[in-house]
């Protein structure tokens, strides 16, 4: 089709808007009404089989069922061959991925958008609709501010068989429940899990399962604790209550509105996980903060994670079944709708995970030239190395590395090890654990203890270490407002130039 051409003898495309999971966006004229509307079409690669067609018409049935301001609204199906069109509520403004992109959101904006999407999604769980793809991308904002929930395409009707061949995999896995991946997806709390996730990243600024690799986002999404929240203020208890893995842990909408509702006001709302008898109970999913004595020493390597082997299995036979057997259908490209002019409610823009996302330069040293690999017997990096997150107080480090955490576990231990050759009591964190740090990085450094940066600035010389690319001294904290407090060496002065001393 071609920018001109008419669908049903009616609609007049003016131009191809995006691409997505289940479809082609068009915007184009009403001939008979003469307004401009959203046509989707099933993506001209696909087969137009007979599954395919009624995968569209189940998306078009699943839109017009509902009636609420924050979902998008379906005007009616248009058959034609070789496949039919839907016509939909054209959208103007930006979509909530395009808003992330540009900045996190604050603790009550993010509340008063979570609310709204909330309110679109006990729409759909009230006629029997899970929606299985909540994440920034489909959530559209209006020119006045207001927030509408788009792309039913892979929604599961209860009481229906799910339209997907067997063994194919639907959805966008940073964002999925655990319960999903496993298979279990008829529970509402499914996508209040996705939507919690939505919300951490628009306080946090940053995806805290995405991963360099499927297999690696899906196992992330079944075992890893997520980084706890540095900048969501009173919006940390609401991210608490609904990233927990037991989905009969979360509150249910109802209880999750009016603990918005208190975020929205500028207050903090209080949550207490339910006491739950079932074998099955779990934890909450975000990393507790340890107590000082819980932060490692000189030398002294941080306490091995704990992961339980009924996880460790699911996560090998997760691995074996995605090599061998499922067809996932994911997306594996950048935001393919419009950059400018209108948002459309169906465009479906994609949350990579199948390739790392370019991020801007973090916090210290990114591509420093470090020792060849040593032939000592120097064990091997794990995870057992990884420092916890602070106390209250802070701490000086000597930073010697930052890797970001797209390029994934394997490209971190490399490194480590390199660096190991000449400063053997080498840790890692994550940065998302620190208000002080930009998120999306491990970082490889020196524990001290320091009493401040030029401290742990005359530590790197005595390991030849003496550049900016090779080490800097930075203050580890849940401040914000302590990001400033570094110190850099210059080349001939190893003891270095400092922000603040702290």
């Amino acid at each position: 089709m071609t920018p001109g051409d008419r669908v049903g003898g009616r609609f007049e495309l003016i131009e191809r808007l995006g691409s997505g999971g289940m479809g082609t966006v068009w915007r184009a004229r009403d001939t008979l009404l003469d307004r401009e509307v959203a046509l989707k079409a099933v993506r001209q690669d696909a087969d137009a089989s007979h599954t395919v067609r009624e995968r569209v018409l189940r998306e078009a049935r699943a839109l017009a069922r509902l009636s609420d301001p924050h979902v998008v609204t379906v005007y009616e199906v248009v058959e034609a061959e070789p496949h039919p069109w839907i016509v939909m509520e054209l959208v103007p403004g930006t979509s909530l991925q395009q808003r992330v992109d540009a900045g996190p959101l604050s603790p009550a904006e993010t509340a008063r958008i979570g609310r709204q999407i909330l309110s679109a999604l006990r729409a759909a769980h009230a006629a029997g609709i899970r929606h299985r793809d909540v994440k920034p991308a489909n959530i559209l904002i209006r020119p006045d501010g207001t927030a509408a929930l788009t792309d039913f395409g892979i929604a599961a009707l209860q009481g229906t068989t799910a339209l997907t061949a067997t063994g194919e995999f639907v959805g966008t896995p940073e964002y999925m429940a655990p319960e999903r991946i496993r298979g279990r997806d008829d529970d509402p709390a499914s996508d209040l899990w996705s939507l919690g996730l939505v919300l951490y990243v628009c306080t946090e600024g940053a995806s805290p399962l995405r991963r360099a690799t499927t297999p690696a986002t899906l196992a992330a999404v079944l075992e890893d604790p997520v980084p706890p929240p540095v900048r969501s203020g009173p919006l940390a208890p609401v991210l608490r209550s609904l990233l927990v893995r037991d989905p009969a842990a979360r509150p249910d909408a109802g209880r999750l509105d009016a603990m918005l509702a208190q975020v929205e006001a500028g207050t903090t709302p209080s949550w207490a996980q339910p006491t739950l008898t079932a074998a099955r109970a779990s934890a909450p999913v975000l990393q507790a903060t340890p107590t000082q004595q819980d932060v490692p020493g000189p030398g002294t390597p941080a306490p091995a994670r704990r992961r339980a082997p009924a996880l460790l299995a699911a996560t090998a036979v997760l691995a074996v079944v995605t090599a061998a057997a499922l067809v996932l259908t994911l997306r594996t490209g950048k935001d393919s709708g419009p950059t400018a002019g209108p948002a459309v409610a169906t465009t479906t823009p994609a949350s990579l995970t199948s390739a790392p996302r370019t991020r801007p330069a973090g916090p210290g040293p990114e591509h420093s030239p470090d020792p060849a690999p040593s032939t000592s017997s120097s064990p091997a990096p794990s995870a057992s190395r990884r420092s916890s997150a602070p106390a209250d107080g802070g701490r000086w480090i000597a930073q010697l590395y930052s890797e970001p955490v797209s390029s994934g576990a394997a490209a971190r231990d490399q490194r480590l090890e390199r660096i190991r050759a000449s400063v053997p009591e080498a840790l890692y964190l994550r940065s998302d654990d620190y208000a002080s740090l930009r998120p999306g990085y491990w970082v490889i450094y020196a524990p001290g203890p320091f009493p401040d940066g030029r401290a742990a600035l005359a530590y790197c010389a005595g390991h030849g270490r003496t550049t900016a690319n090779t080490c800097i001294g930075r203050y580890l904290s849940t401040s914000r407002a302590d990001f400033p407090l570094q110190c850099r060496p210059p080349a001939p002065d190893p003891r270095g130039r400092c922000t603040r001393d702290g």
